[in-house]
């Protein structure tokens, strides 16, 4: 592999580079290391799944985190969360330096086989390096995460912020997951009327489905559809099941004839976040315009809280589920994480299942209705 120039281009108000096959096109910001756009070829169309903020080329504020300034796509939280709270002296940033930091060029290589552009960065807070990876291949429909953490110590809550921008259709989206243990609304105010912030769903509610979640006038919920409850602002969490080989999130848009999804290994990333963003906020940036967004958010972390919180006993960790990694600095974390598309037949209405074949090289999209699609997938990705 010979590497090739660092050239960067402003994309959406932000200089990225670019990385790409004859399938995918992916950008990802200096600041932040955040992906996006992505552009997947699906049987002629183009599709581009992530959602970019309304504000991105706008002038805002300058106290502004920068992580909100670049708001698209998909990014790596470490820690994951709002951290206002510190955690025995260290004072993260929301979802901390891997999100907000301007990430250092390594390499951008290609071949016949694949492709990957290497970044890295020195944490200061927590002092260590990252190593982020993002490849793509060719005949693949989906874009290869890895993060390596290096020469750090301690308790750590992570995760990847993927964001989805739906169509304005009400419900025109089917969202399913793999097998779900124990799932739970924010125990906590997502959004105060008092800060012009609104939510619907009833504060710390447990449930077992993602039909039928308790909302505050006493009727339930399905968030396996979406848009839906426009001026709302919510949040809930899913802990997924360990013992799978692989655990998953999907979206299917029936009527557009494809779906999105997302792999991860979930003895790495225990839990998925919900972030429902559908016009609940009205104060800046937000200001009543970010709509039919969903945040599908892959990680170990105690809601979106931040370390202090994730780090100590909380109630997840009383049941049982963990909130941190522990890092050992003689010992490098590897996080594998995929996301990806594929085009589905009339009549594929929602995922139901997603098979790994036998050499691990594909997998098979089931639906609810019976279709069956196949789609390249290098799966050994997941094991670091």
């Amino acid at each position: 592999m010979k590497p090739k120039s660092g050239k960067k281009q402003v994309v959406r108000g932000q200089p990225s580079w670019r990385l790409a096959a004859d399938r995918v096109e992916a950008y990802v910001t200096e600041l932040g290391g955040q992906v996006g756009p992505v552009t997947f070829q699906l049987k002629g169309k183009k599709v581009r799944p992530f959602s970019v903020a309304p504000w991105v080329e706008e002038k805002t504020d300058p106290l502004l985190p920068p992580i909100l300034k670049v708001l698209r796509g998909d990014f790596f939280c470490l820690p994951f969360g709002g951290n206002a709270t510190p955690y025995r002296g260290e004072r993260h940033p929301v979802h901390g330096e891997t999100a907000n930091a301007r990430w250092r060029f390594e390499s951008l290589e290609a071949n016949k086989e694949a492709g990957c552009l290497h970044l890295s960065l020195n944490t200061q807070t927590r002092p260590g390096r990252v190593d982020k990876r993002i490849f793509v291949r060719p005949g693949h429909t989906a874009v290869y995460c890895q993060h390596t953490l290096s020469g750090m110590k301690g308790p750590m809550n992570l995760g990847h912020h993927a964001m989805l921008r739906f169509p304005d259709r009400p419900g025109c989206g089917a969202i399913s997951t793999s097998r779900l243990v124990f799932g739970q609304v924010f125990p906590f105010p997502f959004e105060r009327p008092e800060n012009r912030g609104y939510s619907l769903l009833k504060m710390g509610a447990t449930f077992d489905s993602l039909e039928r979640v308790p909302t505050v006038t006493g009727e339930t919920a399905d968030l396996t559809r979406y848009p839906a409850r426009r001026g709302f602002e919510d949040l809930v969490l899913v802990v997924s099941d360990d013992q799978l080989p692989f655990a998953w999130t999907a979206v299917t848009f029936p009527a557009d004839r494809h779906v999105w999804f997302a792999l991860k290994n979930p003895r790495i990333l225990r839990e998925t976040i919900f972030w429902i963003s559908n016009g609940g906020r009205h104060y800046p940036p937000w200001n009543g315009r970010h709509v039919n967004v969903l945040g599908l958010e892959e990680v170990t972390s105690f809601f979106h809280l931040g370390l202090a919180e994730s780090a100590r006993k909380n109630s997840l960790v009383q049941r049982g589920y963990p909130t941190c990694l522990k890092l050992n600095p003689q010992k490098p974390l590897v996080i594998p994480y995929l996301m990806g598309m594929a085009a589905v037949p009339a009549g594929f209405d929602r995922v139901a299942q997603i098979e790994a074949a036998a050499d691990q090289r594909s997998i098979t999209l089931v639906s609810t209705s019976g279709k069956r699609v196949a789609t390249p997938l290098a799966l050994e990705f997941l094991e670091p």
